[in-house]
C-alpha cells in the first residue's frame, strides 16, 4: 500500500521491533503475580477512565498486560500463541506497519474505554489473528493442540465473535468491537474492495455469457439448471 510505503519512509524509526515479545512477557510477568502473590493488578494497572482522569495515566498503556485470566496452562499456550502471530505478522509487514496496525488497534480500545469508563484488549487481540488469517489463510494450526486446521475456518469463528458482540452486546461491546476492526479495514480496505469489485465483475460476466447462450439457442446447460 502506497500510504503505509510513503508513512515508513518519513517514520520508519519509529516503530518497536520484536513487539509482542514485550506485550506477551510482560503480561505473563504480570499475570504471574497476581496468580502467585496475590497482588491486585487489574485494579492496580486496568483501563479505568476516573482514574486516568485523576492523573494515573500510566493506565493507558498498562491496560494491554492484564487481559488474561484462568488456569497457568492456558494463559501461557495463549500468550504464546499471540506471540507467534505478531512475529508472523511483523515478519509479513516489517516492524513499522506491525507496530502501526497494533497502535490503532490500541487507539481504538483507548476511545472506548474513555467513552464507556472501561475496556480490555481483548478485541484487539482478536484483530491481530485477523490480519494473520487474511495473510496466510491457508497455514495450519493445531486446534485444541491436536487437530490439523486451517486458520482461514478458525478466522470464520472469529467474525462470528465480532458479528456476535456488534448484535447483542451492550454498547461497551459493541463499541469494543467496532473500533477493534478499525486498523483491520484501514490495513486490508485494498484487498477488501478489489476482492468485492472482482465478484461482481465475475457475476457480470457470467450473467452476459448465459444471456448469450440463450439467445443462441445453445442447448441447455448447467447455468440453466432453474425451474
Amino acid at each position: 500500500m502506497n500510504w503505509l510505503n510513503k508513512l515508513e519512509r518519513k517514520f520508519g524509526r519509529f516503530c518497536i521491533p520484536n513487539l509482542m515479545m514485550y506485550v506477551t512477557s510482560t503480561t505473563l510477568v504480570f499475570s504471574l503475580i497476581e496468580m502467585f502473590a496475590g497482588a491486585p493488578i487489574h485494579a492496580w494497572l486496568g483501563f479505568n477512565r476516573d482514574l486516568i482522569l485523576q492523573g494515573q495515566v500510566w493506565r493507558l498503556i498498562t491496560f494491554l498486560f492484564v487481559d488474561y485470566s484462568g488456569n497457568l496452562l492456558s494463559m501461557v499456550l495463549m500468550l504464546f500463541f499471540y506471540y507467534w502471530i505478531g512475529c508472523r505478522l511483523e515478519y509479513a509487514w516489517g516492524s513499522f506497519q506491525f507496530t502501526l496496525y497494533y497502535l490503532l488497534g490500541t487507539l481504538g480500545a483507548i476511545a472506548v474505554g474513555f467513552l464507556m469508563g472501561w475496556v480490555a484488549p481483548t478485541y484487539l487481540n482478536l484483530s491481530l489473528f485477523l490480519a494473520y488469517a487474511t495473510l496466510f489463510p491457508d497455514e495450519e494450526i493445531f486446534f485444541m493442540m491436536f487437530l490439523p486446521l486451517k486458520v482461514k475456518y478458525l478466522a470464520y469463528l472469529d467474525w462470528a465473535i465480532f458479528a456476535a458482540a456488534i448484535l447483542f452486546q451492550p454498547l461497551a461491546g459493541k463499541l469494543a468491537a467496532v473500533l477493534a476492526l478499525v486498523n483491520f479495514f484501514i490495513f486490508f480496505w485494498p484487498y477488501i474492495s478489489g476482492t468485492v469489485r472482482n465478484y461482481f465483475k465475475y457475476r457480470k460476466v457470467r450473467n452476459n455469457f448465459r444471456n448469450q447462450m440463450r439467445r443462441n439457442n445453445v442447448v441447455k446447460g448447467p447455468w440453466d439448471d432453474r425451474r
